[in-house]
């Protein structure tokens, strides 16, 4: 039976109350509830039930909700106030109004007051259904639709994030599907994928606001594509739990949500270094190989990935004696050469007596068991294997535990696979969506239905308190193939099992900035492709795009050809090394971004959408990408092609092809024409920006810089950079240090700010200024120097301030600009 609301006054009461997460305000009829509360400042929280009365206790008071995505600090939220104005409640919290017409049901939330009052949503209808007795799965005809929300889908409002999709930025017009599957390999039209967000950011005349919904259950939302005037939400389970995230701008909302649901924290420097992986290294003796084959060929390499192949007999927590006969040995051997292990995990423990971590999960009680009570037996690798259950608290504890194996052997982190959970098949035959556990399964006292795609959540969290507790002065590297919100203050996301085709190179683009745009800011793709055969082109083209991931890992499946960067001869080889060795240079500015992540929940890839929402030709466009505000990236994303058209947003860029061909500056708001021959990366520089960059290595050593350039783009009125260091690993306190640029008429001002303390070491700085007109004098430079219109400043130790006098009625910045479109 569906239950519509509308028509007959549903809403006859409301009350001010205390709810588990601070002050309510509750209204309800004679069957539906609606709940509010303002967690955060410039935050609304709705819980719907429709049809409350028929399936809670306690009518109308709701049940406290433990929440999967939700920081566990969460504060208290703010005080409300609940007005009866005519047909309407009126509720205000700390920065936003819900507006609920007790007649029909509809809601609406605001921000401001008076004429700068503007509506974020509108909420025209909402119902649910009486559960039922269901058959047997099929997508189709097994109807588990129960909770609905619609909202207004206004003209040309656009729809970002949405988690792990493939497809254009804007999801406007798709049908999107939560259901974490295991996809081998996916394709350019796969829904759904590995991880579950239901979190967007509409934009809409460049103003922003976030709609998150925390249900881990079951879900489908259907963005204006069945009704184009609409987004419909449709859950399996009884309620819905929404969030309104306020603006105005799109970073704001990612701040807010990270407010509400947690930032990321800081990664250890060598993650952000090249990685080899395949599926397909057995042996220590393969990974050997490998390093050597990148130090032979002067490859920087900072890590290397094992997969299942290290396990005995697949079983987790486990390694083969006869492929590593000493796993410590050799993880010592690897670090002497700058290189760490990081091996996979699965959630699957095989079923085996005397192995002693399926016989603690059994007499522990930790494992998903059957409807009908029994312990769930399926097939992944091992097989048979049973699941934990990482959705109660006391498997995650349990889980963390295991960690002690590898910090016993001194590995600092792991990559969490097949934690969908995937299962190739059940002992106890039962229709399955996908590769996974039956909706039945039971996890405690809530079905796999609810909360099927929160499991990898908690397998995460148990990696991270692992090594929190058994080496508590690393900072862990947790990569994870699933995830739903939150699951960024636990792991990495990468976008699981690609193709090696061109099609792949691109959708990575759109893929990793739309995980951003869900609250996930660090997020990659496997280079060169997962499943198939790579081409020198293809692989060096993706080195190439990589170059700002926000870690980077060449991985491939057993099979497949081999795609090591040596494989396809000496020139791929250069291109690739130069690519590596860009990334390397990158590392001071990849490093400050990935911190900033920690505090402002920017991802480090980012769209152009992020700062230039009003911009439509720069909110739509996914072909390239930023790394921070000021440095942009136009990767070659096709086969054969030696040029490619870039779009550059508000300001002026200057070319720096490879960080060291520097062209033409152009006027932004126009479309140019790259040139970029293979071994070509096109980047542009935006004025008013200072970039840090340092020498390439053969692997990363310390975030403490001892050679450093800022490639500086001035623009007329100066510019500002910003670096961050460490040690690259551990908790120890840091230095942020600002670069800023100020100019007034012919004089302009260099200052360093820096605040924190990064130790004791000899730094050496050198300023590359581009943008500049001839200069007349330079006081507190060790020496200066200007070549094909880049000034060169060669700093003494510890400098703090560099004056130039510019040559009067000289402004460089203007000149060569080129402000006609290219097509």
């Amino acid at each position: 039976m569906r239950v519509t609301l509308g028509g007959i006054m549903r809403f006859s009461s409301f009350e001010v109350a205390s709810g588990d997460q601070g002050p309510e305000v509750r209204v309800w009829g004679d069957a539906d509830v609606l709940v509010v509360s303002a967690p955060l400042p410039g935050v609304l929280r709705a819980r719907l039930f429709p049809e409350a009365r028929a399936n809670t206790l306690g009518f109308p008071r709701l049940s406290a909700k433990r929440s999967f995505a939700l920081r566990p600090d969460l504060p208290m939220g703010a005080p409300l106030t609940a007005t009866e104005e005519g047909s309407e409640v009126l509720i205000v919290g700390d920065g936003l109004s819900l507006r609920l017409d007790r007649v029909t049901g509809a809601w609406r939330v605001l921000t401001g007051s008076g004429e700068s009052q503007r509506v974020l949503i509108q909420a025209h209808s909402w119902s649910g259904e009486a559960p039922t007795q269901r058959p047997a799965l099929d997508a189709e005809r097994f109807n588990l639709r129960r909770t609905r929300l619609n909202l207004d889908a206004p003209d040309g409002a656009m729809y970002l994030g949405f988690g792990e999709r493939v497809g254009p930025l804007d999801k406007r017009g798709m049908h999107l599907t939560f259901w974490n599957t295991d996809c081998f390999p996916h394709h350019t039209e796969t829904d759904p994928l590995y991880v579950s967000v239901p979190f967007t950011t509409v934009v809409q005349s460049g103003q922003a606001h976030g709609v998150f919904v925390d249900e881990p259950w079951r879900m489908e939302v259907d963005v204006a594509r069945a009704h184009p005037n609409e987004v419909r939400w449709a859950s399996s389970g009884p309620e819905l739990d929404v969030y309104v995230l306020a603006g105005p701008r799109p970073a704001d909302v990612l701040r807010r949500y990270a407010d509400l649901t947690g930032y990321a924290p800081m990664p250890p420097l060598w993650a952000l270094g090249a990685a080899q992986s395949r599926w397909g290294y057995r042996t220590a003796d393969d990974l050997r190989a490998v390093i050597q084959g990148y130090r032979d060929r002067n490859l920087p390499l900072d890590s290397v990935y094992v997969d299942i192949d290290h396990m005995d007999a697949y079983k987790v927590w486990t390694v083969s004696c006869a492929n590593f006969p000493d796993l410590s040995a050799f993880v010592k051997e690897a670090g002497a050469q700058g290189v760490k292990l990081v091996p996979i995990v699965d959630p699957g423990v095989k079923v085996e007596a005397g192995y002693d971590v399926y016989e603690e999960a059994a007499r522990g009680d930790h494992l998903v068991r059957t409807a009908r009570g029994d312990v769930l037996v399926g097939e992944v690798w091992p097989d048979p294997a049973v699941f934990p259950d990482f959705t109660r608290p006391e498997v995650v504890t349990w889980w963390a535990g295991r960690h002690k194996f590898f910090a016993d052997a001194g590995i600092q982190g792991q990559w969490n696979d097949m934690n969908e959970p995937a299962c190739f098949s059940l002992r106890q035959p039962r229709e399955t969506e996908g590769k996974t556990l039956p909706y039945d399964a039971r996890h405690g006292t809530r079905t796999h239905l609810e909360v099927h795609n929160a499991y990898a959540n908690g397998m995460s969290e148990a990696s991270r308190l692992g090594y929190a507790k058994f080496s508590p002065n690393i900072r862990p590297w947790v990569l994870t193939r699933a995830g739903y919100a939150g699951i960024q203050r636990h792991a990495t996301v990468w976008t699981g099992d690609n193709t090696a085709t061109w099609s792949h190179l691109a959708l990575s683009l759109p893929m990793i900035q739309g995980l951003g745009l869900s609250g996930i800011p660090f997020a990659a793709a496997d280079v060169g492709g997962f499943a198939g055969d790579t081409t020198g082109e293809l692989l060096a083209r993706w080195y190439q795009a990589a170059v700002g991931y926000a870690f980077l890992r060449n991985h491939a499946a057993l099979g497949t050809a081999d795609q090591e960067p040596w494989r396809f001869g000496e020139a791929v080889t250069d291109v690739i090394r130069a690519a590596l060795e860009l990334r390397y240079r990158l590392l001071p500015h990849l490093y400050t971004l990935a911190h900033a992540a920690t505090r402002t929940a920017l991802p480090v890839l980012r769209p152009l959408a992020l700062h230039w929402p009003a911009d439509e030709d720069a909110a739509r466009e996914d072909t390239q990408y930023l790394l921070g505000e000021g440095l942009l990236v136009a990767p070659v994303l096709r086969a054969g092609h030696r040029r490619r058209l870039v779009y550059l947003p508000a300001g002026r860029w200057a070319a720096v092809f490879n960080l060291s061909q520097f062209g033409p500056v152009h006027a932004g708001g126009q479309h140019v024409v790259a040139d970029a021959p293979l071994d070509t990366l096109p980047l542009y520089l935006r004025a008013g920006t200072a970039l840090p960059v340092t020498e390439a290595a053969p692997h990363t050593t310390s975030a403490c810089w001892a050679r450093l350039t800022w490639l500086i783009h001035a623009a007329p009125d100066g510019f500002v950079g910003q670096l961050y260091e460490d040690t690259g690993d551990g908790h120890a306190g840091g230095r942020l240090t600002r670069l800023v640029g100020e100019r007034q008429g012919e004089r302009l001002t260099i200052r360093r700010e820096a605040d924190g303390s990064a130790g004791t070491f000899e730094q050496r700085e050198t300023l590359h200024v581009l943008g500049l007109g001839p200069v007349r004098e330079v006081q507190g430079a060790a020496s200066f120097a200007t070549e094909s219109g880049v000034l060169r400043l060669t700093l003494p130790a510890h400098w703090q301030t560099v004056t130039l006098t510019l040559e009067p009625g000289e402004d460089g910045a203007d000149a060569g600009v080129d402000a006609n479109p290219t097509a």
